[in-house]
């Protein structure tokens, strides 16, 4: 059973409108429960018990909850407050029962922190079974091993478990935001410390490795090792590319072997960081594990900071926490080891593809042919499909020759859940024995839109979320690339093949499935398929005929004209012309010529006979998916257009009565249409897939919340304009829900064909343009409309620049089954013809068949078929209705002057001769502009209706001579020259001048227009003088062939209406005698030459009258070298175009002109016209005066349409984008408005528009804006750095400023280099400026130099869009109030008389003031100099900084005092936003230039311009006074010399430069000419440097205004490197108001640190701010403890209520300071300022603490300047002595069997190991005792402030410099037993950090290992009496030394210390040696009372004889003697017995 408790939460955050109700849900494993909800309650208390049961099974550590806060709503979707993810891990272990989880943070969708916090408590029974699981503690457990398994964060909804927040989208949409181009990334790694490493007396290092770079850091030793080194890694990719990254983390231990020597492994994505909140992941534990064995336990931890930065990104400053050292590892674990990646497996199953086009050469398959082999032209390929997913790549078996391969084969793909990759990429190859393979066409399948994690969308019934794995189709996928048709040659569109770009054709589709299994291998990756698979997914192949019609309106906005044009409709392979395997269908339109539309575009006449196509195919039904997505995109759209209103309303500033009733609107129209358009239900639909069923799921569920939140919005916003970010969300969701992934029916594409070629397309998604019999809403938005679409050349490379054409098309598509519902959609009458041409050539001047060379009698319409009438047979179903009639085609000869209303008659006089003769008339005197042959000008009639303007004329407005001839040479075999000239050279043998006159359409009378029509040869025939050319109707003189056509009319035989055109299937008619021949070949080519042709005839046209009104636009591309263009627009609507006047040198043009076109003819319904007018098309150009104008961008804008000229309604001019290769480019004011003409003529039209001058009309009243007269005061202050132009310096520029067509100029800046501000300041213009804000014109600044011989180029401009920031009400002169009377009156004298005076009494004062407390210094009392000495020691500017920072451990007893601190900005002080980017006096204008040398579209920026505006209406009677002008009380404008004090802190993350990973900082200052090098003071070896100096310089404000400071990297031999710079402008701070130029302390000192630092006293800078504001003076009484200011009384009491100390000034300036410091300037304060490089612009380098002080010196000299020198260290002593040891482990084994060890002991301080000492040997030690009385003393440099050791040493021998390092002041002791002919051994060790010392034991009995566990973990409840060394300074006990067996830590032995902390001056006074040397005191240490058997047995036989040879074998000695005696009794005896025994016999003496 698991309980949780649910206690409490804490810090809820407020909704918009009341209180939340809260309600808690706890999700475990997909089951959830809940508990009350509470209400109104920001911190709401349930104490609810909540019950899992776990059914029998334990935990297992990847167990978590998901707990989730919500606000309760009583109808609909609770929201969303805050969820945490909590790892059971603990409970898994079994080590706990019960796991509080107190202040649990709660964190939004996206991760970040909510500053909410939950509290819970959960309990555990394990079931009776489950056995505890102790390696729960390891990251891989549940991955399932392997070298990969990348702990994966936090809450990326895995789709097997269900997660709490849609993570997912939210990471996904943090990197959208980067481009997707290579770019610059800085990854900073910060190693900070390991602990609990495994093993004994190690060395560890660690590895660090990212995008295959690796920094080591330095080698430490110990377990628990302190690093702290940061490394940068910079990269230059893509942003995709650097997301698969990842970050390796090794420790190795660099001590053992090679082989064993990695101790523990992480790794972890970038892309995981860089989703991270701040792109970071801050002071985290990473757990190490064993990346061999993955079930062994954690191998230690790490911790690091990561840092992910791109271009822009600052990265945050790290804060380290003061209890870092006790920090609990476990709550800072980066990842809940528990929630690992998963396996998974990723089925593919490919059953078969069809539609691959030809990849190969047929020439083999010819060669075949001709020894008789089978025909099979289409099966030229052979392919195979390869899938690619993160990384891994499969492919199917290759099948050769096959357009319609079968694979049935399933690739199984092992990936990693969930995955960082996003989608499978699908290619299918031709596979090619020799070459390489090509690519047939590429597709994706998105695994975000085909599966979800489920977070993003709950749903309130009790079921589980909507979450699900990767599921797809079965389904056909198409294929999309170059075009089909095969050539040999190398395809110039390869590319979209591989899936880059949009594809322009289709090319095959393949039927595919997608399934997904977690956990568990496939055992092959590639299977084939089980056939009852196969066989299942026949039934999702079941076609159904879908008809699509498609009729042609008008084709205009050609560019060129030239061969004649046609259009190709096709979806998939039906309708495809050029691909000989489609059956023959009517998709293409006839072929027709371009016409002139007089202006500047071609269009195709089809005036009243629209050509039509109709394409028939066979697809799968997905009804049920597109209704679904037509509906949802029906809402998104009607949400949309009611969004762009509401927006539009916003910008309008209407009142906020029509708002609300806007945004009302839309809230009900959403609600309604949300309910009454349900999406489709499922059952019983055909082609179903589990895919279908959980997307309408999440759809279903997705509408309902958005439908509940518009009701909840509705009922419960109150502040309207704070929806839009919500209502923006919302529809962006629905586009999302929108996309169907299993789309199988393929696009539309429409072809425009010129001659045969491929030229434009467009790819018409099916969807768009489908019916359904579902709803109306179900259909496609432009099914049976006419819409308007723009081809796009294939694969442009100018995205859009050039239009190719513009065509209104209505398109209908639907179900064969539907047809019927085809004729309520159709305009017009359709009809039907078979037709062929009769060709006729003329021989000797008889008309015959005789003269046709290659030509047929009767042909097509090309000319090269041969047909004849009586071979033609309807199709199926058709029937003959008439017989063959003669009907000229129009299209093809459409007279020149078609559609215009004037013309130009032109014609060519050609002259020739031979070289150097004289000029004759040529062979053919008049031709047309191509060399045809033309009428002479005397023959031309002029045409009725027309009437002549002028006689002919000679064109002498082009590139000619006087007389007009332009002269060439022409080269055989053509008859013309290929190129003209103007002047007449001796080599010319051809000239020709052009001759023209214009002639007018005149007007005509009613019925007049028809009789046109019947011009020409009254037999029908058209004319050409050669076979090909253009036809026309009149015969000529010149004309050689003539053809006539003849049509025959079809009628379907039972069907009525428009919708039997679907009938026709198949070609018509064909030769049969070619057919006889047996010529296989031509057969195809014949097949479907000649399908009939349909189009669609209107009998009625209207008349529209069309006004275009172009008022202006703005921000247009500079596209001259002057950094302007000459802009105007060339205005298109379907047939007609016209031209804006051009506009000089501007980019933000007014026209202020309306564009009439009197007549337009539109076919078709009023009513439809009016539901979807056809748009008007802008295209903006550069006009350029040599070469071709410069396309600047188009807009196009929607007509208002008028059906009756009385309607009231006027359009509204509103801003279009202008969209130039797929960018904005501008943005253009324009309206239009179409008006239908009454059949009787044009009566009521409104009327004409005020002329401007002859045919140029102005916007008329009522649309045009309306204006007021305005005043712009500008406030030109000067120009700075300006750069050169055309390589001469900017010496004597002048501003021009253009506003609303005014224009106004300063005076001349007479020399730039000593004075760049202009001499009178401000200028003055009024302007008629519209009263609408939307309308206002933007500013315009020029800057002209004025330069020898009266030229004055424009050297930079500068365009202002927004003047809202400077509008000003001018009668409230300031915030406070208006001036006073009395102020008016001290202002009336001479300002500079009243500042003078002002200016020098301050002077002197300050003078004075300075010597006197110099003087007083001296007098004074030597004890109060040595108190100030005494402060210093204890209290300085660090404290200060300290105590501002936060840091209280190192500012000492500073605060205590009462002193004052500074303000720690972490930016720059000009990003604080209450300072306006001290912009406040003027602001800061980049000037630009226009296209640069290189031709780069980006403008350079050449130069500033300091300035400000005021805009403020004026009134219209004159007789009123003006307002009062607005700037006043300026500041001297000439140079000023100032003193700048710089003051440099330090640096903080330096980028290293150097290969260590490390670099040598110092600073170089450049002011104007004046540089500072720092470059002896450079910092050694370190990224972090304290730089802690101050620098004075001066210079003249504004020409050195730039203040430059830079950091460089130190290096001996190479140039130093600069790390990176940051400017700072010194004009604005000294300009600004907030008295930036030298911030205000919080108190006034006259004395001590704090001393005033100003050059004026605090009174004097109260009393410039009252006159600046013009206030009255400031007024004080009572001593100066009292002080009125701006009508406010203050008094000293009210600021001063903490201690006084000695230092502070007199009371009345103390009290200025204080009301000061209450006006928002600038306080005494330490700014942040980012380093940037050019090496890597926009990606920070580094940042610098600092901040400058800018004294002008007219004013005084300022006070003393701050001592900012960094601290030293101070030197201290550790006296440690070692007494005893105890308990040591016995390691040795004498010689005489007894365990024994030679103790002696070694101890030294971390990072400082060449100082390690060593006791003597206690030799023999036989029970673990050791006796030493030995002194280790080790003197050590430490900081107190910051609590660290400052170790300077180098770090190699050949190092210059000696590296600072500051470590944390440790002790290490080590006990080993000594061996004299072998290695040492190690016998255990102990660390104790001297700031947290473990108390030790009183007695070696109660010595253990637990008194160390207490640290080592570093519990957060800290025991009390851990203690610092340093407060302590003396402890004396005992302490236990461990050592790792087996994993585990046992007791080596217990040592008796005293350690004592000695400062510099106690061990003067109190000297000790080391060892027991002299001096020996303090204490005084005896020699070591060792017991007598400690000795060293080589060094003293005799010891060793007494105690290891007589203790131990005394007996064997006594025995040995005893026997001896008794031996020597025996041989003695044995000796003397012979001779005794004789002696005995002989007795001799007797």
């Amino acid at each position: 059973m698991l309980r949780v408790v649910v206690e409490a939460a804490r810090g809820l955050h407020k909704k918009t409108i009341g209180t939340p109700d809260p309600i808690a849900t706890v999700i475990f494993k997909g089951e959830k429960k809940k508990t009350k909800s509470i209400d109104s309650e920001l911190n709401p208390v349930w104490n609810e018990v909540l019950e899992f049961d776990l059914k029998g099974t334990g935990l297992d550590s990847s167990s978590y909850i998901d707990v989730i806060v919500k606000d309760y709503e009583t109808i609909g979707k609770n929201k969303f407050i805050g969820s945490s993810k909590i790892s059971l891990r603990d409970l898994a272990s079994g080590q706990v029962t019960s796991l509080p989880s107190k202040n649990v943070d709660l964190v939004t969708e996206s991760g970040q922190k909510t500053g909410a916090t939950i509290d819970l408590m959960i309990g555990y029974d394990p079931p009776a079974n489950a056995a505890p699981n102790p390696q729960a503690g390891d990251a891989t457990d549940a991955g399932g091993g392997g070298d990969e398994t990348l702990p994966d964060g936090g809450q990326r909804g895995s789709a097997g478990v269900s997660s709490s927040s849609g993570q997912k989208l939210s990471r996904a949409q943090s990197r959208r935001r980067l481009v997707n181009k290579p770019q610059d990334f800085q990854i900073r790694v910060r190693v900070i410390e390991a602990r609990q490493l495994s093993g004994n007396n190690i060395k560890p290092v660690v590895k660090v490795n990212v995008c295959e770079e690796t920094h080591r850091t330095r080698i430490k030793r110990g377990n628990n090792p302190f690093f702290d080194e940061i490394f940068f890694y910079n990269v230059h990719m893509l942003p995709s590319d650097l997301f698969d990254k990842h970050f390796s983390f090794r420790v190795y231990n660099s001590y053992s072997l090679r082989a064993d020597s990695l101790m523990g492994e992480f790794k972890l994505d970038v892309s995981y960081v860089y989703d991270e909140p701040a792109h970071c992941v801050m002071r985290k534990w990473l757990l190490l594990n064993d990346p061999h064995d993955s079930s062994s336990g954690a191998k230690g931890y790490l911790k690091v900071s990561l840092f992910v930065v791109g271009a822009g990104d600052e990265p945050p400053v790290e804060k380290s926490d003061s209890c870092d050292d006790q920090d609990d590892i476990e709550s800072n674990l980066l990842l809940p080891a528990g929630l690992t990646l998963r396996w998974a497996t990723l089925s593919l199953k490919v059953f078969r593809a069809e539609d691959v086009p030809q990849m190969d050469d047929a020439f083999i398959q010819t060669m075949k042919e001709i020894f008789g082999g089978g025909e099979n032209k289409k099966n030229l390929v052979d392919p195979f499909l390869e899938a690619r997913f993160a990384g891994k790549k499969l492919c199917t078996r290759v099948i050769e020759h096959s357009a319609n391969p079968e694979w049935n084969q399933v690739l199984h793909l092992q990936v990693k859940f969930p995955s960082m990759c996003e989608r499978v990429k699908m290619t299918v190859f031709d596979w090619d024995r020799l070459t390489g393979n090509d690519a047939i066409g590429t597709t994706y399948l998105n695994l975000s839109k085909i599966a979800s994690s489920g977070g993003e969308i709950e749903v309130n019934t009790g079921q589980s979320e909507v979450g699900f794995l990767p599921v797809f189709g079965p389904c056909y996928v198409n294929l999309y690339g170059s075009p089909r048709e095969f050539s040999g040659l190398p395809d110039p569109y390869q590319d979209l093949n591989y899936g880059k770009g949009e594809g322009v054709a289709y090319r095959g589709r393949v039927l595919v499935e997608l399934s997904t299994k977690l956990e568990g291998k496939a055992d092959k990756t590639v299977d084939g398929i089980n056939s009852d698979d196969i066989l299942v997914v026949q039934k999702y192949q079941r076609r159904r005929k879908y008809s699509l019609c498609a009729v042609f309106h008008s084709a205009s906005m050609l560019q060129e004209p030239g061969e004649p044009i046609q259009f190709e409709v096709s979806i998939g392979n039906y309708g495809n012309t050029l691909d000989t395997t489609c059956k023959p269908l009517a998709s293409t339109t006839q072929y027709s010529y371009a016409v002139f539309d007089g202006n500047h575009y071609y269009y195709l006449p089809w005036v009243n006979t629209k050509p039509v196509v109709v394409v028939l195919s066979c697809w799968e039904d997905i009804a049920h998916r597109l209704d679904s997505v037509n509906i949802i995109l029906y809402i998104s759209h009607r949400l949309q257009s009611n969004l762009e209103l509401f927006k539009l309303s916003i910008l309008a500033k209407v009142s906020d009565n029509e708002l609300v009733d806007v945004w009302l609107k839309l809230l009900t129209q959403l609600v309604e249409d949300i309910e009454s358009f349900p999406t489709p239900e499922l059952e019983g639909r055909s082609n179903l897939t589990s895919l279908d069923i959980q997307i309408k799921k999440m759809r279903d569920s997705a509408l309902t919340n958005i439908k509940d939140g518009a009701r909840c919005m509705r009922e419960e916003a109150t502040e309207i304009r704070d929806t839009l970010p919500d209502l923006e969300s919302w529809a962006a969701k629905l586009k999302l829900l929108a996309e169907e992934p299993q789309n199988s029916m393929p696009d539309v594409i429409i072809w425009m064909l010129r001659g045969e070629k491929r030229v434009a397309y467009s790819r018409i998604p099916a969807h768009q343009v489908l019916h359904s019999a579902y709803s109306e809403q179900a259909c496609g938005q432009d099914c049976g409309k006419i819409r308007t679409v723009f081809l796009q050349y294939p694969m442009d490379k100018n995205e859009g620049l050039k239009v190719p054409v513009q065509i209104r098309v209505n398109m209908w598509l639907g179900l064969s089954a539907h047809q019927k519902k085809f004729n309520s959609y159709s305009e017009g009458t359709f009809s039907v013809f078979a037709e062929l041409y009769e060709n006729q050539a003329q021989v000797f001047g008889n008309w015959g068949t005789t003269g046709l060379v290659g030509r047929h009698n009767f042909s097509d319409v090309t000319g090269k078929l041969k047909l004849k009438q009586q071979y033609f047979m309807p199709p199926r179903g058709w029937e003959w209705e008439a017989e063959w009639f003669v009907d000229p085609e129009r299209a093809h000869s459409t007279e020149a002057d078609a559609g215009h209303s004037e013309f130009m008659d032109e014609v060519y006089q050609n002259e020739t001769r031979f070289p150097g003769g004289e000029w004759k008339g040529a062979s053919e005197p008049f031709t047309d502009v191509n060399g045809e042959k033309s009428h002479n000008p005397g023959e031309f009639e002029c045409p009725p209706g027309w009437m002549w303007e002028d006689e002919w004329t000679v064109d002498d407005n082009r590139a000619v001579d006087d007389e007009g001839w332009e002269y060439g040479v022409t080269i055989p075999p053509q008859d013309m020259p290929q190129s003209w000239v103007p002047a007449e050279k001796v080599y010319h043998v051809h000239r020709r001048r052009r001759l023209y006159r214009p002639r007018k359409r005149a007007a005509l009378p009613e019925g007049a227009a028809v009789e046109r029509e019947d011009q020409g040869d009254p037999e029908g025939w058209e004319f050409a003088s050669l076979i090909g050319w253009k036809f026309h109707r009149k015969e000529r003189l010149s004309d050689t062939f003539r053809r006539r056509r003849y049509r025959r009319k079809m009628a379907p035989e039972e069907r009525l209406g428009a919708s039997a055109i679907f009938q026709l299937e198949g070609a018509l008619g064909i030769d049969t005698d070619e057919k006889e021949k047996g010529s296989k070949a031509d057969a195809t080519k014949l097949f479907g030459a000649n399908t009939p042709t349909v189009s669609c005839s209107f009998d009625k046209s209207h008349m529209y009258h069309l006004r275009v009104y172009v008022y202006q636009a703005q921000n247009l591309a500079s596209m001259d070298k002057d950094s302007f263009s000459d802009p105007y627009a060339h205005v298109s609507f379907l047939h007609v175009s016209k031209t804006t006047e051009k506009l000089r040198a501007t980019l933000n043009p007014t026209w202020d002109q309306t564009l009439i076109f009197s007549d337009v003819e539109i076919f078709g319904d009023p009513k439809t016209v009016a539901q979807r007018p056809p748009d008007v098309v802008l295209e903006f150009y550069d006009n350029d005066q040599v070469g071709k104008d410069e396309m600047l961008g188009r807009s196009v804008c929607a007509p208002l349409v008028k059906l009756n000229p009385g309607m009231d309604q006027t359009p509204k001019l509103l801003w279009y984008p202008i969209i130039q290769k797929g960018q904005k480019a501008g943005e253009a004011l324009l309206a239009a408005e179409l008006i239908l003409k009454d059949e009787s003529g044009e009566l009521d039209l409104p009327l004409f528009p005020p002329k401007k001058s002859e045919n140029l009309y102005m916007v008329p009243h009522g649309i045009r804006p309306m204006v007021q007269l305005t005043a712009v005061e500008i406030l030109a202050w000067g120009l700075r750095n300006m750069k050169p132009y055309q390589l001469a310096s900017v010496s004597s520029p002048s501003l021009v400023v253009e506003c609303g067509g005014q224009r106004v100029e300063s005076a001349v800046i007479k020399n730039m280099k000593k004075g760049p501000n202009f001499p009178s300041s401000v200028l003055f213009i009024k302007v008629l400026l519209p009263k609408e804000e939307m309308y206002i014109p933007p500013i315009v600044l020029k800057v002209i130099d004025h330069r020898p011989f009266g030229r004055k180029p424009v050297v930079g401009q500068c365009t202002i869009t927004t003047l809202e920031q400077f509008k000003c009400d001018p009668y409230i002169i300031t915030a406070e109030g208006a001036m006073s009377s009395k102020m008016a009156m001290m202002a009336s004298p001479s300002k500079h008389l009243s500042i003078n005076m002002e200016e020098t009494r301050p002077l002197l004062e300050t003078q004075f003031m300075y010597s006197m407390s110099a003087a007083l210094n001296k007098m004074a009392s030597p004890t109060s100099h040595f108190l100030d000495e005494k402060e210093k020691e204890t209290v300085d500017w660090w404290s200060k900084f300290y105590a501002s920072t936060g840091d209280h451990q190192k500012c000492g007893p500073y605060l205590k005092k009462g002193y004052d601190t500074l303000k720690v900005y972490e930016c720059e002080l000009e990003d604080v936003p209450e300072f306006e980017g001290l912009t406040d006096f003027c602001t800061t204008f980049k000037l630009q230039r226009g296209k640069n040398e290189s031709g780069d579209e980006d403008p350079t920026v050449v130069g500033e311009f300091k300035g400000s505006f005021k805009v403020y209406p004026l009134p219209d009677d004159p007789g009123v006074a003006p307002p009062p002008r607005q700037f006043r009380e300026l500041p001297e404008s000439g140079p000023q010399e100032c003193l700048v004090r710089i003051y440099v802190v330090r640096a903080i993350d330096l980028q290293p430069k150097d290969n260590n990973g490390r670099c040598d900082p110092y600073v170089k200052m450049s002011l104007g000419k004046n540089t500072i090098d720092d470059q002896d003071n450079y910092l050694p070896n370190t990224t972090g440097p304290v730089f802690g100096r101050m620098f004075e310089m001066t210079c003249f404000l504004p020409q050195d205004k730039d203040l430059k400071i830079s950091v460089y990297d130190y290096d001996f031999l190479t140039r130093d490197d600069k790390v990176g710079e940051t400017v700072i402008d010194l004009e604005n701070r000294f300009l600004s108001r907030y008295n930036s130029y030298c911030g205000l302390p919080q108190t006034y000192c006259i004395s001590g640190i704090n001393k005033w630092r100003d050059q004026q006293k605090p009174s004097q800078i109260l009393e410039s701010l009252a006159r600046l504001k013009g206030l009255s003076k400031p007024k004080t009484e009572d001593n100066g403890t009292s002080l009125s200011f701006n009508g406010k009384e203050y008094t000293l009491a009210e600021f001063e209520n903490r201690e006084i100390h000695e230092h502070l000034g007199p009371a009345r300036e103390r009290l200025c300071l204080y009301v000061l410091r209450k006006q928002g300037l600038v306080p005494e304060h330490v700014e942040t300022r980012t380093l940037y490089s050019s090496f890597q612009p926009n990606i920070s380098q580094g940042q610098l603490q600092m901040w400058v002080d800018v004294f002008p010196k007219s004013i005084g000299v300022p006070g003393p300047p701050f001592d900012i020198a960094p601290r030293k260290a101070k030197n201290y002593f550790l006296r440690a002595v070692i007494w005893n040891t105890t308990d040591v482990t016995l390691d040795e084994t004498s010689i005489t069997g007894e365990e024994m060890s030679d103790v002696y002991v070694k101890g030294w301080m971390p990072g400082m190991e060449e100082n390690k000492q060593k006791t003597d040997v206690h030799y023999r030690s036989l029970d673990g005792d050791g006796n030493f009385n030995w002194r280790f003393v080790f003197d050590f440099e430490y900081l107190p402030a910051e609590q660290l050791c400052l170790v300077s040493k180098k770090e190699q021998f050949w190092s210059l410099d000696k590296t600072e390092f500051r470590i944390p002041p440790k002790f290490i002791v080590q006990i080993w037993d000594n061996d004299k002919f072998s290695l040492d051994d190690y016998l255990g060790t102990l660390e104790l950090d001297l700031r947290n010392l473990v108390p030790p034991a009183k007695t070696p009995e109660k010595c253990s290992l637990e008194m160390m566990d207490d640290v080592e973990i570093g519990t957060p409840d800290k025991p009390v009496q851990a203690k610092s060394l340093f407060a302590q300074q003396s402890v004396r006990g005992w302490w236990p030394c461990s050592i790792e067996q087996d994993g585990m830590k046992v007791l080596g032995g217990k040592v008796e210390m005293t350690l004592e902390i000695v400062g510099e001056a106690d061990s003067d006074e109190r000297p000790a040696g080391k060892g027991r040397d002299d001096p020996n005191m303090n204490p005084k240490l005896d020699p070591p009372n060792r017991p007598e058997t400690s000795f060293f047995w080589f060094t003293n036989p005799c010891k060793t004889m007494k105690f290891i040879v007589w203790r131990r074998f005394r007996w064997l000695f006594i025995g040995l003697v005893f026997l001896t005696i008794v031996g020597l009794f025996f041989a003695i005896m044995l000796y003397s017995l012979p001779n005794y025994i004789s002696m005995k016999i002989v007795k001799p003496f007797q």
